[in-house]
């Protein structure tokens, strides 16, 4: 719906009430590309941003096939059941040649789907960093001031950019699969490193030894790995999202895991939640920083009218992309 069409009065005080079909539309308002668009949304932003900060944020990345949405759906069904209001921001992998995107996450959540309690909104990462949406963070904002107390984001998969989702979480889990032996050669050491929790899935039937020994491998790889948080120590559970062993002491470890911050925090120690929040407030901020720059410079006369030629130039071989890069620079000043 084009800006001029929302009234943001109605759309923040609607958001406020918990209205799903208002937040969606804030949310589709915020993921917008359109210059007038994000003026506006930056004002609602700026207007919710009292209502906010009070959710679990929890980060959940994992290997392919490791059945995030399966696990997602256990969790957040246990959480709606204990009561808690569960927005799952779902970040779809999108087409490199169209755009698009699966948008499945409701037909692999139907349960969660169905509650009331719950919201699942479905974003098409459009190839960004970290295979997170890149108006993720507005969004986890947006279902904050809606009254979601809980707010669980689901990544592309794990990789090294895959780490962008640890900037805007409290709680970072890591997904794998039980044989630990293969699994260890193919994570890197920068989610160990991010990690707050290890859960190895599918820890049923004949696979529940391996899901022992992958968690013991796990628990020994993580004792020598760097921690992001003094006060916390990340260690490694097995569960099944199939049959819902483990997720309720998983979830247990996810609060034992705030406590252990805001503590502290309270006693001003370093690491804590206060000094978690700032940082993703800075991060945010840079983000958003390189994204502006990559658009300015894109956008930019110079640039805009050579870039094209300079890229098949380097696609062909008669360009490296470090000469690439001057030159298109001297485009920037003028001076190509």
């Amino acid at each position: 719906m084009p800006a001029a069409h929302f009234d943001l009065d109605q759309l923040v005080a609607s958001v406020r009430t918990g209205d799903r079909v208002q937040l969606a539309r804030a949310i589709t308002l915020v993921e917008s590309g359109l210059a007038a668009d994000q003026e506006l949304a930056q004002e609602v932003i700026e207007r919710i941003l009292p209502y906010t900060g009070e959710a679990i944020r929890v980060g959940i990345s994992g290997v392919p096939g490791v059945g995030k949405s399966t696990f997602i759906e256990a969790l957040g069904t246990r959480l709606v059941a204990r009561g808690h209001q569960v927005a799952v921001l779902a970040v779809d992998p999108s087409s490199t040649l169209s755009g698009g995107s699966i948008l499945g996450d409701k037909s692999r959540m139907p349960d969660l789907a169905r509650a009331p309690e719950a919201f699942i909104r479905p974003s098409p990462s459009a190839a960004t960093l970290g295979g997170v949406a890149r108006r993720t963070r507005e969004s986890m904002l947006l279902c904050e001031a809606a009254g979601f107390d809980v707010v669980l984001v689901e990544t592309v998969g794990v990789g090294q950019s895959e780490t962008a989702v640890a900037d805007m979480v409290d709680f970072f889990l890591v997904l794998m699969l039980p044989g630990a032996g293969d699994e260890l050669q193919g994570i890197k050491k920068g989610i160990l490193e991010l990690a707050d929790l290890i859960a190895v899935n599918k820890a049923d039937g004949e696979q529940q030894a391996l899901a022992r020994t992958a968690v013991r491998d796990y628990s020994a790889t993580l004792r020598y790995a760097r921690r992001r948080s003094n006060p916390w120590k990340p260690r490694a559970v097995a569960v099944s999202a199939r049959t819902g062993t483990g997720i309720d002491e998983l979830w247990e470890i996810v609060l034992e895991h705030r406590a252990v911050l805001t503590a502290a925090a309270e006693a001003g120690e370093p690491g804590g939640l206060q000094d978690r929040r700032t940082d993703q407030l800075a991060r945010w901020m840079w983000s958003l920083v390189e994204e502006r720059l990559l658009g300015d410079f894109r956008a930019h006369p110079g640039v805009s009218a050579h870039l094209e030629e300079v890229e098949t130039a380097v696609r062909e071989g008669r360009s490296t992309p470090a000469k690439a890069v001057r030159e298109l620079f001297l485009f920037l000043q003028g001076e190509g």
